[in-house]
């Protein structure tokens, strides 16, 4: 059934009742890298007859470790994205980490259509939740490991309340777990229908198996988890 207030962006409808798929590499490592994952992707997706949205980030500014790769940075990162969402007719998202990213962001991917997301670090940071809500664009925010499903309410509000007059306001919420101590993360499956309450829904399959900063400092996985559920 579709969400009251389900949204296109390009050809994907969030909220539509029916499965999209959101994937791409965490981290934009090159151009070369980004076209084969997103050419390979679509293949799939098209084979499948599923919508897709390519995901990528141009900074990750939120890494454990200082040495970590972060991207290749603003003007670089929209470049990329700009032209596999042009080449590919495919709607793109990245990651915007201050408010004084969103506009140039923005403006950079053009025409292109783009949801913005905010990090799960940064769901309550109203600023960075206005300023990305006042490009017009679309905006996923993920659910911080910290905070309950029902508060996540107060995210979508200050979305809706700081999108331009005459825009529709598009926004949707992403589950990622929830810290279950240290090093660990569990979703609990009625934060799913809870947010569904009040915005479309995204499922971060990805980070249900994530062990942050559990090995040695740096966050992995745990892929047999995974296949396992396949």
């Amino acid at each position: 059934m579709p969400h009251p207030h389900h949204f296109r962006i390009g050809d994907v409808t969030l909220g539509s009742g029916s499965l999209a798929l959101i994937a791409g590499p965490c981290v934009l490592e090159s151009e070369q890298h980004a076209r084969s994952l997103a050419d390979a992707i679509q293949r799939i997706t098209s084979d499948l007859s599923m919508p897709y949205i390519f995901k990528a980030s141009f900074d990750k500014a939120n890494r454990t470790s200082v040495h970590s790769f972060r991207g290749p940075g603003l003007a670089e990162g929209c470049r990329i994205l700009r032209a596999i969402a042009t080449d590919n007719g495919v709607p793109v998202l990245t990651d915007v980490h201050t408010p004084e990213q969103c506009a140039p962001v923005s403006d950079a991917i053009g025409p292109a259509d783009i949801l913005m997301q905010i990090p799960a670090f940064l769901c309550r940071q109203t600023d960075l939740l206005a300023a990305a809500a006042a490009t017009g664009r679309a905006v996923n925010v993920k659910k911080g490991q910290f905070v309950a499903p029902n508060d996540m309410r107060h995210a979508v509000e200050k979305i809706r309340q700081a999108t331009p007059a005459g825009i529709a306001a598009r926004v949707s919420l992403t589950e990622r777990g929830a810290s279950f101590g240290y090093n660990n993360l569990v979703v609990d499956m009625r934060a799913l229908p809870l947010m569904r309450g009040f915005a479309p829904v995204v499922f971060d399959a990805t980070h249900s198996v994530q062990t942050p900063s559990a090995a040695n400092g740096v966050s992995g996985g745990e892929p047999q988890c995974w296949r396992a559920r396949q």
